[in-house]
């Protein structure tokens, strides 16, 4: 069967879960991701509450949905980066603490080992559907970086003091995944601008930081591959046995006026002069046939979940939009070859 399609909380976490539970459907999902902020997952409730963890269910179940990963971009950022001002309008006040660094990063990584037991918790009450349940506990998430400030290379810069960065990257993370572990629980890095890994070859490094952990993998979204120039199919071929969910977002590029490049310019998303922006799937640049017809060749079984963002669009006509698009989109891989009905034993 096609994969089922679902929509990311992260950007509605406005509204509450129970209302944007009711939109979903209406707008065509099947299911939900749910972010760990606004009231759509409790991290702390779901890794100590059977109780909150199968209302949860329960409220999904009540509009028709299910559920594949849970997401904590924000405590993730956390957990690596240089900490500023910024941080604090995003973390948790248990994370942002007294807004010390070094403390901030250190409670941001028991945060995230907790949403390892929250997600474990929460997925171990999930109802059973029809064929199993084939999709493994996830946990979405950003990991931050000790060394993306340095992303052009002035002053300066060596390998050695971007080896320090995957070093320290692999210190923090390291005592994660052996809780991920632990738990069944498969964390999934969106690959990104401002992580520590943002393309093919960081991603590839902060592998090996970690010594190939079967924990650590990939949230799979082209649309922060493809205005940077990293071939987003090729990411996928080379990365098949780690995508352990997929983001459909949409982007274009070379749309601009010339005068922003593609390191955005210091402008606001929506400005006209931008060379990329983030658009509603089918819109943008990416090519979604291509992804769909990897995804089959790697084995993905997965959901596709839609991160909906374009800020020149209503969010409510975009997203059910997209979910249609996706929908149409996605087709199951064949089980014969077409030409097998040439051989004459198979006739």
């Amino acid at each position: 069967m096609p994969r089922p399609v679902t929509l990311f909380t992260g950007q509605w976490a406005d509204l509450p879960l129970a209302n944007l539970a009711s939109l979903g459907k209406r707008m065509g999902y099947d299911g939900l991701e749910l972010a760990c902020w606004g009231d759509h997952f409790d991290v702390d409730l779901a890794a100590t509450s059977q109780k909150y963890c199968q209302e949860k269910w329960q409220l999904l179940a009540d509009h028709g949905l299910t559920c594949y990963a849970i997401s904590n971009h924000l405590v993730g950022q956390a957990i690596c980066d240089r900490i500023d001002e910024r941080h604090q309008a995003t973390l948790p006040p248990d994370v942002w603490g007294d807004g010390d660094p070094e403390g901030v990063r250190r409670r941001a990584a028991r945060k995230m080992i907790l949403t390892a037991k929250a997600a474990r918790n929460f997925f171990a009450l999930k109802p059973r559907r029809k064929g199993g349940n084939h999709h493994p506990a996830v946990v979405n998430g950003f990991t931050g970086s000790s060394i993306w400030h340095s992303i052009y290379p002035f002053p300066p810069t060596s390998q050695d003091y971007w080896d320090k960065g995957f070093r320290d990257f692999a210190r923090r993370f390291g005592p994660i995944l052996a809780e991920f572990e632990k738990l069944n629980v498969n964390f999934a890095l969106e690959v990104h601008p401002t992580e520590i890994a943002f393309d093919i070859a960081s991603a590839q490094r902060a592998v090996a930081a970690v010594k190939n952990h079967r924990r650590f993998g990939f949230n799979y979204d082209p649309s922060h591959l493809g205005y940077q120039g990293v071939d987003y199919v090729k990411f996928i071929r080379v990365f098949g046995d780690r995508i352990y969910h997929v983001h459909m977002k949409d982007v274009w590029w070379g749309h601009g006026d010339g005068t922003v490049g593609v390191f955005g310019g210091h402008a606001s998303f929506g400005d006209a002069r931008r060379h990329w922006d983030f658009r509603s799937p089918g819109r943008g640049d990416i090519r979604f046939e291509d992804i769909i017809v990897a995804l089959n060749d790697v084995g993905y079984r997965g959901p596709l979940s839609v991160e909906w963002e374009d800020i020149r669009m209503d969010r409510v006509h975009g997203a059910t939009e997209a979910a249609a698009f996706v929908h149409q989109l996605d087709f199951p891989r064949s089980a014969v070859a077409f030409d097998a009905a040439f051989d004459k034993k198979n006739r």
